[in-house]
Protein backbone atom coordinates (compact mmCIF):
# COMPACT_ATOMS: atom_id res chain seq x y z
CA UNK A 1 0.00 0.00 0.00
CA UNK A 2 2.98 2.54 0.92
CA UNK A 3 4.99 1.16 -2.29
CA UNK A 4 3.21 3.86 -4.64
CA UNK A 5 2.85 6.93 -3.11
CA UNK A 6 6.28 6.67 -2.48
CA UNK A 7 7.52 6.14 -6.07
CA UNK A 8 4.66 8.84 -6.82
CA UNK A 9 6.36 11.22 -5.01
CA UNK A 10 10.04 9.83 -5.87
CA UNK A 11 8.80 11.03 -9.61
CA UNK A 12 7.55 14.57 -9.06
CA UNK A 13 10.99 14.72 -7.21
CA UNK A 14 13.18 13.99 -10.31
CA UNK A 15 11.01 16.41 -12.67
CA UNK A 16 11.32 19.10 -10.62
CA UNK A 17 14.90 18.48 -10.12
CA UNK A 18 15.17 18.28 -14.24
CA UNK A 19 13.37 21.58 -14.70
CA UNK A 20 15.68 22.98 -12.18
CA UNK A 21 19.01 21.95 -14.16
CA UNK A 22 17.49 23.37 -16.98
CA UNK A 23 16.41 26.76 -15.36
CA UNK A 24 20.24 26.80 -14.02
CA UNK A 25 21.75 25.91 -17.46
CA UNK A 26 19.83 28.67 -19.03
CA UNK A 27 20.76 31.28 -16.77
CA UNK A 28 25.18 30.36 -16.93
CA UNK A 29 24.42 30.37 -20.67
CA UNK A 30 22.92 33.80 -20.52
CA UNK A 31 25.47 35.03 -17.87
CA UNK A 32 28.35 33.78 -20.24
CA UNK A 33 26.47 35.72 -23.23
CA UNK A 34 26.35 38.67 -21.64
CA UNK A 35 29.71 38.77 -20.16
CA UNK A 36 31.14 37.77 -23.28
CA UNK A 37 29.17 40.74 -25.15
CA UNK A 38 30.07 43.34 -22.54
CA UNK A 39 34.22 42.05 -22.86
CA UNK A 40 33.61 42.44 -26.52
CA UNK A 41 32.06 45.74 -26.44
CA UNK A 42 34.83 46.79 -24.23
CA UNK A 43 37.56 45.28 -25.96
CA UNK A 44 36.17 46.95 -28.89
CA UNK A 45 36.25 50.37 -27.58
CA UNK A 46 39.77 49.90 -26.18
CA UNK A 47 40.73 48.88 -29.76
CA UNK A 48 39.16 51.97 -31.20
CA UNK A 49 40.76 54.52 -28.95
CA UNK A 50 44.37 52.50 -29.10
CA UNK A 51 44.05 53.32 -32.81
CA UNK A 52 43.13 57.17 -32.53
CA UNK A 53 45.74 57.78 -30.13
CA UNK A 54 49.36 58.84 -30.99
CA UNK A 55 51.81 56.07 -31.90
CA UNK A 56 54.55 57.09 -29.94
CA UNK A 57 55.67 60.65 -28.12
CA UNK A 58 57.84 63.19 -29.09
CA UNK A 59 60.48 62.07 -27.63
CA UNK A 60 60.77 58.62 -29.24
CA UNK A 61 59.45 60.18 -32.78
CA UNK A 62 60.71 62.71 -34.27
CA UNK A 63 58.91 64.40 -37.33
CA UNK A 64 59.04 63.75 -40.56
CA UNK A 65 58.56 64.71 -44.17
CA UNK A 66 55.93 62.96 -45.82
CA UNK A 67 55.21 63.61 -49.34
CA UNK A 68 51.72 62.95 -50.44
CA UNK A 69 51.20 62.60 -54.81
CA UNK A 70 48.68 63.87 -56.18
CA UNK A 71 45.67 62.10 -56.81
CA UNK A 72 46.99 59.63 -54.30
CA UNK A 73 43.02 56.83 -52.65
CA UNK A 74 42.80 57.11 -49.18
CA UNK A 75 44.27 53.53 -48.86
CA UNK A 76 47.53 54.70 -50.89
CA UNK A 77 47.76 57.61 -48.27
CA UNK A 78 47.37 54.77 -45.54
CA UNK A 79 49.83 52.82 -46.89
CA UNK A 80 52.45 55.58 -46.87
CA UNK A 81 51.63 56.69 -43.45
CA UNK A 82 51.88 53.24 -41.92
CA UNK A 83 55.05 52.58 -43.39
CA UNK A 84 56.44 55.72 -41.79
CA UNK A 85 55.07 54.63 -38.11
CA UNK A 86 52.67 57.71 -38.21
CA UNK A 87 49.38 55.08 -38.26
CA UNK A 88 48.98 51.34 -36.53
CA UNK A 89 46.70 50.35 -38.94
CA UNK A 90 45.66 50.92 -42.57
CA UNK A 91 43.04 49.50 -42.65
CA UNK A 92 41.47 51.45 -39.35
CA UNK A 93 42.56 54.61 -41.01
CA UNK A 94 40.63 54.41 -44.20
CA UNK A 95 37.31 53.03 -42.98
CA UNK A 96 37.76 55.82 -40.11
CA UNK A 97 38.41 58.85 -42.77
CA UNK A 98 35.11 57.37 -44.39
CA UNK A 99 33.08 57.76 -41.29
CA UNK A 100 34.33 61.31 -40.68
CA UNK A 101 34.52 62.16 -44.51
CA UNK A 102 37.83 63.12 -44.55
CA UNK A 103 38.51 60.47 -47.10
CA UNK A 104 37.13 62.84 -50.36
CA UNK A 105 39.70 65.71 -48.18
CA UNK A 106 42.82 65.01 -48.37
CA UNK A 107 45.29 67.23 -50.37
CA UNK A 108 48.41 66.19 -51.75
CA UNK A 109 51.80 68.11 -50.97
CA UNK A 110 54.84 67.53 -48.25
CA UNK A 111 53.78 67.70 -45.05
CA UNK A 112 56.14 67.58 -41.77
CA UNK A 113 54.16 65.00 -39.22
CA UNK A 114 55.17 63.22 -36.11
CA UNK A 115 54.02 59.91 -34.48
CA UNK A 116 52.64 62.70 -31.14
CA UNK A 117 49.58 63.33 -33.52
CA UNK A 118 46.65 61.53 -33.09
CA UNK A 119 44.66 60.40 -36.16
CA UNK A 120 42.06 63.24 -35.78
CA UNK A 121 44.90 65.36 -35.89
CA UNK A 122 46.47 63.86 -38.36
CA UNK A 123 43.60 63.45 -40.48
CA UNK A 124 42.70 67.41 -39.89
CA UNK A 125 46.05 68.39 -40.94
CA UNK A 126 46.30 66.09 -43.80
CA UNK A 127 42.87 67.74 -45.14
CA UNK A 128 43.73 71.29 -44.46
CA UNK A 129 46.60 71.09 -46.63
CA UNK A 130 49.17 71.74 -43.75
CA UNK A 131 52.29 71.70 -45.76
CA UNK A 132 55.74 72.04 -44.84
CA UNK A 133 56.64 75.28 -42.90
CA UNK A 134 59.73 75.79 -44.92
CA UNK A 135 58.29 76.29 -47.99
CA UNK A 136 55.43 77.53 -50.16
CA UNK A 137 52.51 77.24 -51.99
CA UNK A 138 51.07 78.97 -54.55
CA UNK A 139 47.80 77.86 -56.87
CA UNK A 140 47.66 78.74 -60.84
CA UNK A 141 44.08 79.04 -61.51
CA UNK A 142 42.95 77.30 -65.46
CA UNK A 143 43.06 79.80 -68.17
CA UNK A 144 45.93 82.24 -66.53
CA UNK A 145 48.56 83.56 -69.23
CA UNK A 146 52.52 83.67 -68.75
CA UNK A 147 52.33 87.19 -67.69
CA UNK A 148 49.17 86.82 -64.97
CA UNK A 149 51.27 83.65 -63.73
CA UNK A 150 54.75 86.21 -63.50
CA UNK A 151 52.73 88.57 -62.07
CA UNK A 152 50.81 86.53 -59.37
CA UNK A 153 54.10 84.82 -58.67
CA UNK A 154 55.68 88.28 -58.03
CA UNK A 155 52.57 89.24 -55.82
CA UNK A 156 53.64 86.03 -53.22
CA UNK A 157 57.06 86.85 -53.26
CA UNK A 158 58.21 83.80 -54.73
CA UNK A 159 59.75 85.90 -58.22
CA UNK A 160 60.82 88.84 -59.99
CA UNK A 161 58.37 89.47 -62.47
CA UNK A 162 60.87 90.24 -65.50
CA UNK A 163 63.16 87.41 -64.61
CA UNK A 164 59.89 85.09 -65.02
CA UNK A 165 59.15 86.37 -67.80
CA UNK A 166 62.52 86.09 -68.96
CA UNK A 167 62.83 82.20 -68.54
CA UNK A 168 59.18 81.53 -70.40
CA UNK A 169 61.21 83.77 -73.20
CA UNK A 170 63.94 80.99 -73.33
CA UNK A 171 64.98 78.92 -76.50
CA UNK A 172 62.99 75.52 -76.64
CA UNK A 173 66.10 73.58 -77.72
CA UNK A 174 67.00 74.47 -74.58
CA UNK A 175 64.39 72.35 -72.46
CA UNK A 176 64.47 68.65 -71.79
CA UNK A 177 60.93 68.39 -72.56
CA UNK A 178 60.32 67.12 -76.21
CA UNK A 179 57.00 68.53 -76.38
CA UNK A 180 58.55 72.39 -75.76
CA UNK A 181 61.41 71.30 -78.62
CA UNK A 182 57.96 71.28 -80.99
CA UNK A 183 56.98 74.47 -80.46
CA UNK A 184 57.23 76.69 -83.55
CA UNK A 185 58.64 79.69 -84.11
CA UNK A 186 56.56 83.28 -83.60
CA UNK A 187 55.01 82.70 -80.61
CA UNK A 188 54.94 85.14 -78.19
CA UNK A 189 56.80 83.01 -75.18
CA UNK A 190 57.77 79.73 -75.59
CA UNK A 191 56.55 78.40 -72.37
CA UNK A 192 52.99 79.65 -73.28
CA UNK A 193 49.98 77.17 -72.25
CA UNK A 194 52.50 74.83 -70.56
CA UNK A 195 52.53 76.09 -67.38
CA UNK A 196 49.76 73.99 -66.31
CA UNK A 197 47.36 75.66 -63.53
CA UNK A 198 47.46 73.77 -60.50
CA UNK A 199 48.15 73.99 -56.78
CA UNK A 200 51.89 73.42 -55.89
CA UNK A 201 54.34 73.01 -53.36
CA UNK A 202 57.75 74.55 -53.57
CA UNK A 203 60.89 74.45 -50.73
CA UNK A 204 62.06 77.59 -50.21
CA UNK A 205 65.65 76.57 -51.62
CA UNK A 206 63.92 76.06 -54.84
CA UNK A 207 62.35 79.39 -55.32
CA UNK A 208 63.73 80.00 -58.48
CA UNK A 209 62.15 80.75 -61.90
CA UNK A 210 63.64 77.96 -63.93
CA UNK A 211 62.78 75.43 -60.58
CA UNK A 212 58.85 76.53 -60.74
CA UNK A 213 59.17 76.52 -64.38
CA UNK A 214 60.41 73.12 -64.37
CA UNK A 215 57.63 71.85 -62.00
CA UNK A 216 54.87 73.11 -64.03
CA UNK A 217 55.78 71.33 -67.24
CA UNK A 218 56.46 68.44 -65.10
CA UNK A 219 53.04 68.57 -64.05
CA UNK A 220 51.92 69.07 -67.86
CA UNK A 221 54.33 66.38 -68.97
CA UNK A 222 51.91 63.62 -66.13
CA UNK A 223 48.55 65.06 -67.39
CA UNK A 224 49.09 64.93 -70.98
CA UNK A 225 49.79 61.33 -70.99
CA UNK A 226 50.02 58.26 -73.49
CA UNK A 227 46.26 58.20 -74.15
CA UNK A 228 46.19 61.93 -75.41
CA UNK A 229 49.52 61.60 -77.22
CA UNK A 230 47.49 58.81 -78.87
CA UNK A 231 44.51 60.75 -79.07
CA UNK A 232 45.97 63.72 -80.89
CA UNK A 233 47.45 61.36 -83.74
CA UNK A 234 44.02 60.02 -84.49
CA UNK A 235 43.03 63.67 -84.73
CA UNK A 236 45.88 64.30 -86.61
CA UNK A 237 46.69 67.21 -84.47
CA UNK A 238 50.41 68.14 -82.89
CA UNK A 239 50.64 68.61 -79.15
CA UNK A 240 51.19 72.33 -80.01
CA UNK A 241 47.99 72.47 -82.12
CA UNK A 242 45.66 70.55 -79.26
CA UNK A 243 46.99 72.93 -76.18
CA UNK A 244 46.26 76.20 -79.06
CA UNK A 245 43.02 74.95 -79.33
CA UNK A 246 42.35 73.56 -75.65
CA UNK A 247 43.38 77.31 -75.07
CA UNK A 248 41.03 78.87 -76.78
CA UNK A 249 38.29 76.46 -75.20
CA UNK A 250 39.41 77.68 -71.83
CA UNK A 251 38.99 81.11 -72.47
CA UNK A 252 36.04 80.85 -74.27
CA UNK A 253 33.86 78.68 -71.95
CA UNK A 254 32.31 79.84 -68.27
CA UNK A 255 30.44 76.79 -67.68
CA UNK A 256 32.32 73.27 -67.68
CA UNK A 257 29.61 71.48 -70.08
CA UNK A 258 29.82 74.03 -72.68
CA UNK A 259 33.77 73.10 -73.18
CA UNK A 260 32.92 70.15 -75.48
CA UNK A 261 30.83 72.27 -77.51
CA UNK A 262 33.21 75.30 -77.83
CA UNK A 263 35.65 72.92 -79.16
CA UNK A 264 33.54 71.21 -81.52
CA UNK A 265 33.13 74.79 -83.21
CA UNK A 266 36.82 75.26 -83.78
CA UNK A 267 37.02 71.48 -84.64
CA UNK A 268 34.13 71.89 -87.57
CA UNK A 269 35.46 75.66 -88.47
CA UNK A 270 38.96 74.36 -89.20
CA UNK A 271 37.59 71.21 -91.03
CA UNK A 272 35.70 73.62 -92.86
CA UNK A 273 36.42 75.11 -96.41
CA UNK A 274 33.96 78.12 -96.45
CA UNK A 275 34.89 79.13 -92.60
CA UNK A 276 38.36 78.50 -91.63
CA UNK A 277 38.35 81.75 -89.45
CA UNK A 278 38.03 80.91 -85.67
CA UNK A 279 37.22 84.25 -84.72
CA UNK A 280 37.59 83.75 -81.14
CA UNK A 281 37.53 87.25 -79.25
CA UNK A 282 39.60 85.41 -76.78
CA UNK A 283 42.29 85.69 -79.14
CA UNK A 284 42.47 89.83 -79.72
CA UNK A 285 42.29 89.99 -75.78
CA UNK A 286 45.54 88.28 -75.63
CA UNK A 287 46.77 90.85 -78.23
CA UNK A 288 45.27 93.69 -76.83
CA UNK A 289 46.68 92.27 -73.07
CA UNK A 290 43.40 93.07 -71.47
CA UNK A 291 39.72 91.36 -71.19
CA UNK A 292 36.82 93.49 -72.72
CA UNK A 293 33.62 92.23 -72.23
CA UNK A 294 32.64 93.87 -76.13
CA UNK A 295 35.19 94.47 -78.64
CA UNK A 296 34.64 97.57 -81.12
CA UNK A 297 35.52 96.88 -84.75
CA UNK A 298 38.98 98.57 -84.64
CA UNK A 299 39.88 96.52 -81.76
CA UNK A 300 38.65 93.24 -83.96
CA UNK A 301 40.92 94.59 -87.12
CA UNK A 302 43.89 95.03 -85.00
CA UNK A 303 46.84 93.18 -86.91
CA UNK A 304 48.48 89.90 -85.75
CA UNK A 305 49.37 86.17 -86.33
CA UNK A 306 47.21 85.61 -82.93
CA UNK A 307 43.91 87.62 -84.20
CA UNK A 308 41.66 84.24 -85.83
CA UNK A 309 39.44 87.37 -87.13
CA UNK A 310 41.89 88.24 -89.95
CA UNK A 311 44.26 85.11 -89.96
CA UNK A 312 42.35 81.54 -90.39
CA UNK A 313 43.45 78.72 -88.67
CA UNK A 314 44.89 78.42 -85.27
CA UNK A 315 46.99 81.42 -83.95
CA UNK A 316 51.00 80.44 -83.78
CA UNK A 317 50.45 79.07 -80.46
CA UNK A 318 48.09 79.24 -76.73
CA UNK A 319 47.06 82.12 -75.88
CA UNK A 320 46.41 80.58 -72.28
CA UNK A 321 47.41 77.54 -69.61
CA UNK A 322 44.61 75.36 -70.41
CA UNK A 323 43.42 72.99 -67.77
CA UNK A 324 43.08 69.13 -67.88
CA UNK A 325 39.28 69.62 -69.23
CA UNK A 326 39.79 72.11 -71.91
CA UNK A 327 42.68 69.56 -73.15
CA UNK A 328 39.87 67.00 -72.94
CA UNK A 329 37.55 69.01 -74.88
CA UNK A 330 39.99 69.78 -77.42
CA UNK A 331 40.81 66.07 -78.17
CA UNK A 332 37.01 64.99 -77.69
CA UNK A 333 34.89 67.46 -79.02
CA UNK A 334 31.54 67.08 -79.26
CA UNK A 335 30.01 65.48 -82.03
CA UNK A 336 27.61 68.56 -82.84
CA UNK A 337 27.49 70.47 -86.33
CA UNK A 338 27.67 73.92 -84.61
CA UNK A 339 29.69 76.55 -86.73
CA UNK A 340 28.62 79.71 -84.21
CA UNK A 341 28.52 80.67 -80.72
CA UNK A 342 27.60 84.02 -79.13
CA UNK A 343 27.23 84.65 -75.05
CA UNK A 344 24.06 85.07 -73.82
CA UNK A 345 24.70 87.64 -71.39
CA UNK A 346 21.53 86.82 -69.28
CA UNK A 347 23.73 85.76 -66.48
CA UNK A 348 23.83 82.16 -66.91
CA UNK A 349 27.34 81.86 -68.37
CA UNK A 350 26.12 80.02 -71.39
CA UNK A 351 26.39 80.47 -75.28
CA UNK A 352 23.98 80.08 -77.92
CA UNK A 353 24.99 77.78 -80.46
CA UNK A 354 23.92 77.85 -84.21
CA UNK A 355 25.00 76.10 -87.53
CA UNK A 356 23.92 79.03 -89.72
CA UNK A 357 24.78 82.60 -90.23
CA UNK A 358 21.38 83.81 -90.00
CA UNK A 359 20.54 81.77 -86.54
CA UNK A 360 23.78 83.01 -85.06
CA UNK A 361 22.64 86.66 -86.33
CA UNK A 362 19.34 86.10 -84.58
CA UNK A 363 21.28 85.20 -81.61
CA UNK A 364 23.26 88.05 -81.05
CA UNK A 365 20.04 90.41 -81.48
CA UNK A 366 18.64 88.39 -78.45
CA UNK A 367 22.32 88.69 -76.51
CA UNK A 368 22.26 92.50 -77.18
CA UNK A 369 18.44 92.42 -75.72
CA UNK A 370 19.74 90.54 -73.05
CA UNK A 371 22.86 93.10 -72.20
CA UNK A 372 20.50 95.35 -72.63
CA UNK A 373 18.19 94.27 -70.09
CA UNK A 374 20.63 93.39 -67.21
CA UNK A 375 21.88 97.18 -68.06
CA UNK A 376 18.10 98.79 -66.99
CA UNK A 377 17.62 96.30 -64.10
Amino acid sequence: MNVWPGWFKRKKRRKKSRFYIFRLTARRICAFVITFFLLSCGLTYWWVNFQLLPTGSSNSYQPKEIFIPYNSSTAEIAAILKKEGLIKNSLFFCFYARYRGYHAKFQAGKYLLSGELSLDELMGMLQQGVVLKKGFRFTIPEGFTVEQVALQLAREGLVQEDEFLLECLRSRQESSFQFLRAVPPGVRYTLEGYLFPDTYEIEQTAVRPEEITALMLQRFHEIFDAEFYRRAVELDFSVHEIVTLASLVEREARVPEERPLIAAVFHNRLRSENMPFLQSCATVQYVLGEVKPVLTYAELAVDSPYNTYLYPGLPPGPIASPGQEALKAALYPADVDYLYFVYKEDGSGTHYFSTTLEEHDRYKEIARQNRENRKNR
